[in-house]
């Protein structure tokens, strides 16, 4: 059964999330809809493309994405359909897509030009349409014209070299841990043989767990997560309010010769 994920910075107060979700299933009622998350915060297409690139594998190839992320966008953006490492995702063109994968799509095209409207609502009147055509069966080709040099963000990146990792705090998690930008793969090409301190705030640790509750109740943690990123955090605890860091403080792994 097709399935079509939901991502928005729409919230669960109003009938936003419930309007987008009856365009679908009123074109084809057969398909799945699985909500990823709607409590992005408005606008913040950081946060949406951190959120979506930490699962959107670990769902069928062909599965739809509709991302509805600041959807009204810039006066100059566009709607887009596009092919991505076997996934389709609907978006405003807003950059959000070079934030979620490193590589090009196979096949983009810009959507609301067949027969063109003006809506506020562009979640529900053309991004939802687009999914469920599309999780349907519905070819990309036929969705809207070819489009070539979407929009480009980069995400802040990490400087390493045989001394020093310097990263920062990308997320701020539901638990008020702190996610990095620091790879365990980086991380264990550097430090093979070497001992290493890792810094951050007024804090200096001189090792990893392997899991949360290696640390006890109260204290910090500082690990590599499922998703193989520096994550720090205080156990039973809130590491973003206790150790005054949020989203872009440094983060340093130092090593010693």
């Amino acid at each position: 059964m097709a399935i079509v994920t939901l991502l928005t910075d729409s919230g669960e107060s109003d009938y936003y999330v419930a309007a987008i979700k009856a365009k679908i299933l009123g074109i084809n009622p057969g398909l799945t809809l699985v909500d990823i998350s709607h409590q992005i915060q408005a606008c913040d297409l950081a946060q949406g493309a951190y959120v979506l690139r930490s699962v959107f594998r670990d769902f069928p190839k062909g599965t739809v994405h509709l991302v509805g992320v600041d959807a009204a966008g810039q006066k100059e953006d566009i709607w887009v359909a596009a092919q991505l490492e076997d996934h389709f995702f609907v978006t405003p063109d807003s950059g959000i897509l070079g934030l979620v994968s490193e590589r090009q799509p196979m096949q983009t095209v810009q959507l609301n030009t067949i027969q063109s409207i003006v809506t506020t609502f562009p979640e529900k009147d053309i991004l939802a349409i687009a999914a469920a055509k599309l999780a349907s069966g519905v070819a990309i080709t036929t969705l809207g014209k070819p489009v070539t040099g979407l929009k480009k963000m980069i995400d802040r990146q990490i400087k390493a070299n045989k001394r020093l990792i310097s990263g920062h705090v990308v997320r701020v998690d539901h638990y008020g841990n702190l996610i990095t930008n620091i790879s365990r793969d980086v991380f264990q090409t550097l430090s093979a043989g070497k001992n290493f301190t890792i810094q951050f705030g007024g804090e200096r640790f001189k090792r990893l767990h392997a899991a949360y509750h290696q640390a006890d109740q109260g204290d910090c943690f500082v690990l590599f997560n499922s998703l193989g990123w520096l994550e720090i955090g205080i156990n039973k605890g809130n590491a973003h309010e206790l150790l005054g860091l949020t989203y872009d403080s440094p983060i340093s792994i130092i090593f010693e010769e």
